[in-house]
């Protein structure tokens, strides 16, 4: 076996089919297919089988690519090894966030690390639903991802730390009749017009909580992702709106109110492969990140 087939190994796990891991390394099916052929004659029991139309992950196959984790990332500290110990940290680390998140981190990390010596800063912002934030750190080195205080983990086959547990509040017009009211509940808010995120994305399962517990389906009158968006449309008086606490710039004509008798609360992760923190410019912009997100909560407080 080689690291290019147990990389082909790990991506079939990960993506599911034949044809999607050629998609993402760019190469044919058939290419694919030979090369998991090439690595079955190494191995004395079956490592892929027939699901309908799919080749998947035998238990031998899937014991296999956790394994082809840990050889990519001791192969990649390999490479690294000469470039941290000649000090030099100042490679390229691409970093990608959801938009709320780019707007808070985005300016810290390019202040933070301006000068000679650090690391050289790409950045992207990726607004996607929550089960492709995984899929992005096959093309960054860090992902900056959300997901609500009571959603699914991440899958295994990523690292993720926390960067912030951040409150999601109410958002109401200035004037609004609820706006002198805190903690709100769920009976207060479910009868009022709202402006939600589209399917898929985290802030979803809060609404469907609202509704859940003060048993009333909300009116959704608008879907908007981008909060600055949405705060605009809840102070022209379109309806009421979830917004994180610390990342969603504030509106002059807006306020925020706590939401009690739900969870209403979201993890910002960083979310990576293994092997991309052998790179010291990656571990570097990653402490960044959680500097910049504990002066986030002092600010709060």
């Amino acid at each position: 076996m080689d690291e290019r087939q147990l990389r082909i190994l790990r991506e079939l796990g990960d993506l599911g089919s034949v044809s999607a891991v050629a998609e993402a390394l760019h190469v044919t099916p058939s290419a694919i297919s030979q090369q998991l052929r090439l690595l079955q004659l190494s191995i004395p029991i079956p490592l892929t089988e027939r699901a309908g139309r799919r080749v998947v992950l035998t238990d031998a196959g899937q014991a296999l690519a956790a394994a082809a984790v840990k050889v990519e990332t001791a192969l990649a500290e390999a490479r690294n090894t000469v470039t941290d110990f000649a000090g030099q940290p100042d490679g390229e680390v691409s970093v990608a966030a959801f938009h709320s998140a780019a707007s808070a981190f985005f300016p810290v990390l390019l202040r933070g690390l301006a000068g000679p010596g650090l690391p050289r800063l790409a950045l992207g912002d990726e607004d996607v639903a929550q089960d492709r934030f995984p899929a992005l750190t096959r093309h960054y080195d860090l992902v900056i991802a959300h997901r609500l205080d009571h959603g699914p983990p991440w899958p295994r086959g990523v690292t993720s730390t926390t960067l912030l547990r951040e409150p999601l509040d109410v958002a109401l017009p200035a004037g609004h009749p609820l706006a002198s009211k805190a903690p709100l509940t769920p009976g207060d808010v479910a009868d009022q017009p709202w402006i939600t995120v589209h399917d898929g994305f985290p802030l979803m399962s809060t609404i469907e909580a609202i509704a859940s517990v003060a048993n009333r389906r909300p009116e959704i009158v608008h879907r908007i992702n981008d909060f600055a968006v949405a705060a605009e449309v809840v102070a022209a008086g379109g309806g009421l709106a979830l917004m994180p606490r610390w990342t969603a710039r504030p509106h002059p004509d807006v306020v925020l109110r706590p939401l009690g008798g739900v969870h209403a609360r979201r993890h910002i992760d960083v979310l990576h492969r293994p092997e991309r923190t052998a790179r010291r410019a990656v571990r570097t912009v990653l402490a960044e990140l959680h500097r910049a997100a504990a002066r986030i909560q002092v600010r709060d407080h």
